[in-house]
């Protein structure tokens, strides 16, 4: 039996990289796409076909899937950082709801009928409820939030009209790295707190913790942890779900547990004084940040029954894995901070499909018929402008 193809979106990115590694590794063809504003082409394992262009470029989304043949899409291309979500929501709703948009539009016209999308656990908001489920209300409390949700409505509804199925992953805190550390977490900007936390204790910068006043244990907010290789391994159960012909549902992944950020710093402090790299890790207390809820921690039951998914990782593993990652990569894939410069091997990798132009588009359906008559309509009123 011929290989499954899966198209990778983001997968230049921290979860993006793990993710097609951990396919490859289960013996699925794999394509990426990323436009690298926070990806990395050092991050995506050779063995991959890598394109470079945004998914939001329609005529350059089409000629990719016009030049291979797509079984099915995993969507992680997004923006994720809630406070700047706060501060430029229109970023936000452009990047992460038309990236999904325009990524339906070419499985729709392709055929492509089996969508994994990375969601969040910030569409369900603060909750009472010491453990969320999947069925907890929804109230996102950021742009953020409120863009992947909009974006799981969006493919729920695709599947009522073009019959594309979906497995949607609402996911809590992610981190570690790949246990070789050939590949990790490196954001242009870092916000995630374990890896912040993990350079303060490396260099000795002082960070700060962002609030101490949250109804939570010890007043620093609580968050539930997955690692990254454990994150991986769920997605693709998730594709293979719907490749075997099953339905389509969302499911939590977290481990149950929280932990607050204060006790984040204590672990990071204890791995890095066994591993004898420091003293532990300097910090002082900030205000509250925008959006971001007191306490959130997943039921993973529903992953467990149905995918027989478990985390496999603990927290000290994460940190661990972090800390070697960071050690051995002080300047990460080298290219911080510095405009896109492809060396021999890069630009080896990459592969080019020729973009699609409107008339083409039309033809094979990535626009609807409706849609292909307001643009015509509005050729029209711009070509009378001109007389």
């Amino acid at each position: 039996m011929s290989k499954k193809t899966v198209l990778v979106t983001g997968g230049a990115g921290y979860i993006g990289s793990h993710a097609v590694r951990q396919l490859l590794d289960h013996d699925f063809d794999v394509i990426v796409v990323d436009n690298l504003s926070t990806g990395h082409v050092k991050a995506v394992d050779p063995r991959a076909r890598l394109y470079l262009g945004d998914v939001r470029d329609i005529k350059f989304l089409a000629g990719v899937f016009a030049t291979n043949h797509v079984d099915g899409v995993m969507q992680f291309a997004a923006k994720i950082i809630v406070p700047e979500s706060v501060s430029d929501p229109l970023a936000y709703y452009d990047d992460n709801i038309y990236g999904v948009l325009s990524v339906l539009r070419c499985m729709k016209a392709f055929g492509v009928n089996n969508i994994v999308f990375s969601s969040t656990a910030a569409v369900y908001g603060t909750k009472k409820e010491p453990v969320i489920s999947e069925d907890a209300t929804l109230t996102p409390e950021s742009p953020y939030g409120y863009s992947k949700l909009a974006s799981e409505h969006l493919i729920h509804y695709a599947e009522a009209a073009y019959g594309i199925k979906h497995v949607i992953f609402r996911y809590f805190n992610v981190a570690g790295s790949a246990f070789d550390s050939t590949i990790g977490e490196a954001h242009p900007v870092e916000s995630h707190l374990i890896p912040v936390t993990v350079k303060a204790g490396l260099t000795g910068r002082k960070m700060t913790l962002f609030g101490k006043d949250y109804d939570t244990r010890d007043g620093t907010c609580l968050r539930d942890y997955i690692h990254v290789v454990d994150l991986a391994e769920a997605h693709v159960l998730g594709m293979e779900r719907l490749l075997s012909g099953k339905s389509s549902s969302t499911y939590n992944l977290g481990s149950e547990n929280g932990y607050t950020n204060l006790e984040i710093i204590n672990t990071v402090s204890q791995v890095l004084k066994e591993e004898k790299l420091s003293d532990g890790v300097p910090f002082e207390f900030g205000p509250r940040r925008a959006g971001d809820p007191a306490a959130i921690v997943a039921s993973n039951k529903k992953a467990k029954a149905e995918l027989g998914w478990s985390p496999k990782y603990d927290l000290k593993s994460m940190i661990t894995s972090a800390i070697k990652w960071y050690s051995t990569h002080p300047d990460l894939y080298k290219d911080q901070g510095k405009a896109v410069s492809l060396d021999a091997q890069d630009r080896k990798h990459i592969k080019v499909a020729k973009p699609l132009n409107l008339p083409k588009l039309y033809h094979l359906g990535v626009y609807s018929g409706i849609e292909k008559a307001d643009h015509v309509k509005l050729n029209e009123i711009a070509k009378a402008l001109k007389k």
